[in-house]
């Protein structure tokens, strides 16, 4: 006797795999010698030109050449169709903020008929970045996009990634999609005209991965935070290098590129960082908030789970070394702090479940915080702080 069929089987479970491929290229000047890599990736289609539209971040056009020199480039090069003058739009976390910069995206998509085989081509920082890719991932399903990042940040940790979003409800990231970019170039020459701060603030993610991943990368930071502070470009290119394999890597080969199950390792640190930033109306900086965030979860790390104090030492000495923040006053009171437990464990879709640490490269999940500890926590950070500023 037959053992099923299609038309009585009242249920079905299909497993199946979507292939992607995710293309990583890295650049000294990708406006100049450096263009053909840039075209390599802009496949034409059997009917015609590659159709691309370049948007780019306002204060990073207004500051070099290199948007424009792209753009006059894309519009000279033999099978590119650049379908518009670059389209503007602002930075910071302020364009995640409200649906503008999507809006603006998605009329430029529908007014120059780009399709699923168009090119959106994202010249920015992370928010920046996240704002268009977002509205490039639900045009059409999906238009192809190349993020060119020019933060630190965005270089070594969310232009990798497979995550956009705005924020939503004063919530961070709480509407996006997960969507394999077509493209990144890491280009050095990008990073030129970044202001210091925002500079130093990016290698708060090369700290946290290496954390999670790797005690030599973790020592090896330790050991040249001055030196890409000081913004050493040989020293500050490895770091960043090494920071966006980590998390390619993650991505790549971690089994969970689309954050389906409970854990989320690369989001150590991140429970405070999302909620430190709106409850400081977005005036610290993304990299900055997770900077303390990465500190309070290491000295919890400490009470709760026998991470080594002196590790924990090290971690605040680096930070502070990369000149990245150790203490804000929105910390207190720690009931506010503590109700982003909440958002993010609606943010993970289930119970919540924190990436802690056991020891440099060791981590462990928890589904549970103690409040007084994590009080400790902050409390043994402030003097930390404190400790380390009287030193210097």
């Amino acid at each position: 006797m037959p053992q099923g069929n299609a038309a009585t089987d009242s249920s079905l479970d299909v497993p199946f795999a979507v292939p992607f491929v995710h293309r990583l290229r890295t650049t000294e000047q990708i406006a100049g010698a450096d263009f053909p890599t840039l075209l390599e990736l802009l496949k034409q289609d059997s009917f015609g030109d590659a159709k691309v539209l370049l948007v780019a971040e306002r204060p990073v056009a207004e500051a070099a050449d290199h948007v424009a020199d792209l753009a006059e480039r894309l519009t000279e090069s033999a099978g590119v169709n650049l379908v518009s003058d670059v389209v503007l739009v602002e930075g910071g976390e302020a364009v995640k903020n409200d649906s503008v910069c999507v809006e603006q995206i998605l009329a430029a998509i529908n007014a120059h008929d780009l399709d699923r085989r168009s090119y959106v081509i994202a010249i920015g920082g992370g928010a920046m970045l996240d704002a268009v890719g977002y509205a490039a991932a639900i045009a059409h399903r999906g238009i192809r996009l190349i993020r060119l990042p020019t933060t630190t940040l965005a270089q070594g940790d969310s232009g990798v990634g497979v995550k956009n979003a705005i924020n939503y409800f004063g919530k961070k990231n709480w509407v996006g999609t997960f969507s394999v970019p077509w493209a990144v170039i890491n280009d050095a020459s990008l990073l030129k005209t970044l202001p210091d701060r925002d500079f130093c603030s990016g290698f708060s993610e090369s700290v946290k991965v290496a954390l999670l991943k790797s005690r030599t990368e973790f020592d090896w930071l330790c050991d040249h935070a001055d030196q890409i502070r000081a913004r050493d470009m040989t020293v500050a290119s490895a770091a960043i290098a090494t920071s966006c394999k980590l998390h390619l890597r993650h991505i790549t080969e971690g089994g969970d590129p689309f954050e389906m199950l409970e854990a989320r390792p690369l989001d150590f640190g991140h429970w405070s960082a999302h909620k430190l930033e709106p409850i400081t109306d977005f005036d610290i900086r993304h990299g900055e908030a997770v900077a303390i965030g990465v500190a309070i979860d290491c000295f919890y790390s400490h009470l709760k789970l026998g991470f080594a104090i002196e590790d924990v030492h090290r971690v605040c000495e680096c930070l502070h070394t990369l000149g990245l923040p150790l203490w804000h006053e929105a910390l207190s009171p720690l009931d506010r702090l503590l109700d982003g437990l909440e958002e993010f464990r609606q943010h993970l879709g289930g119970r919540l479940t924190i990436t802690m640490l056991q020891g440099v490269g060791e981590s462990i999940d928890v589904h549970e915080i103690d409040s007084a500890a994590m009080a400790k926590a902050i409390e043994m950070l402030r003097a930390e702080g404190d400790r380390i500023a009287g030193k210097r």
